[in-house]
């Protein structure tokens, strides 16, 4: 099952093909105790992502990354852990009032109490991106969601990044910019003080979020974004498909990619940055 996105979709969505709220919470921690919630507490426990009194902004895209995560989010709360509070954040860049609907209902479908706010983000975007817009939006949108989480009161802004969304940034670092570098799974903001980016999905792989988008019947939005639609595809695409071509004959090369970042050898690197300074390797050879 596809995302979709585009005028006139709410003219395709099956809704008597969804499953209730109740199988589709029940689910999480059955049918993907394994594959989903077990590695969305496995990130959480390892980077120390949540901490008592935290008031965490869940940014809601309508995609199906964000779905989940606000349900594992709930789940973690109704089963698990009760010492933080939860906003539900979506923010409107300028869908089509078909795509804001389809938002809404799969929100309220899943028992989502989403705060929607618009942003005009589309607009702008188009006007002043050319030709790659995807960046430029991705900033804005990020900016716009840590306002937001400001406002509310939050420390904390979770977005929906996943494993597959992890080693694909490091091989656009690599192979685009020259950089070996990856996706953290929690930062502090340079911009908002007090803010904290997290990404509780880090050790999920985009599959299994997929299975189980097919397996509850949901049909998530993707960017629902009509600038990007008349640009050439991004290189976020080619990478993907250069990942899958690997995996062809190297079975595991998305989890040696991801390990990569965490056993990086200082003592075999020409050199290395850190606050924003350039060193070399041979500062230390003697």
């Amino acid at each position: 099952m596809s995302d979709i996105a585009g005028k006139g979709c709410e003219q395709l969505i099956p809704f008597s093909d969804r499953k209730s709220l109740q199988e589709i919470e029940r689910s999480i921690i059955t049918t993907y105790r394994k594959d989903i919630w077990s590695k969305f507490i496995k990130a959480i426990k390892e980077f120390q992502l949540i901490e008592d009194g935290d008031k965490i902004a869940v940014a809601i895209s309508g995609g199906k990354d964000s779905l989940l995560m606000a349900k594992l989010f709930q789940e973690l709360k109704r089963h698990g852990r009760d010492n933080f509070q939860l906003e539900f954040v979506a923010m409107d860049p300028g869908y089509h009032d078909s795509i804001k609907q389809l938002l809404v209902d799969n929100c309220q479908h899943l028992d989502i109490p989403v705060h929607i706010f618009d942003s005009g983000i589309f607009r702008i975007v188009d006007n002043v991106a050319k030709d790659y817009p995807c960046y430029m939006c991705a900033k804005m949108r990020r900016g716009a969601l840590y306002r937001k989480a400001q406002e509310l009161g939050c420390n904390k802004l979770a977005l929906g990044h996943h494993f597959n969304d992890v080693i694909e940034t490091t091989m656009l670092n690599l192979l685009y910019t020259g950089n070996f570098s990856t996706m953290l799974p929690k930062l502090k903001s340079s911009n908002f003080e007090g803010l904290e980016l997290i990404r509780p999905l880090y050790h999920i792989e985009e599959e299994a979020i997929i299975d189980f988008t097919d397996h509850s019947g949901i049909w998530p939005l993707n960017c629902a974004c009509m600038v990007a639609a008349k640009k050439i595809g991004t290189k976020r695409y080619e990478v993907k498909a250069l990942i899958k071509e690997l995996k062809t004959k190297f079975e595991s090369v998305d989890k040696s990619i991801f390990r990569a970042a965490q056993n990086v050898n200082m003592e075999a690197i020409l050199g290395w940055q850190k606050d924003g300074k350039n060193y070399s390797y041979l500062e230390e050879y003697d």
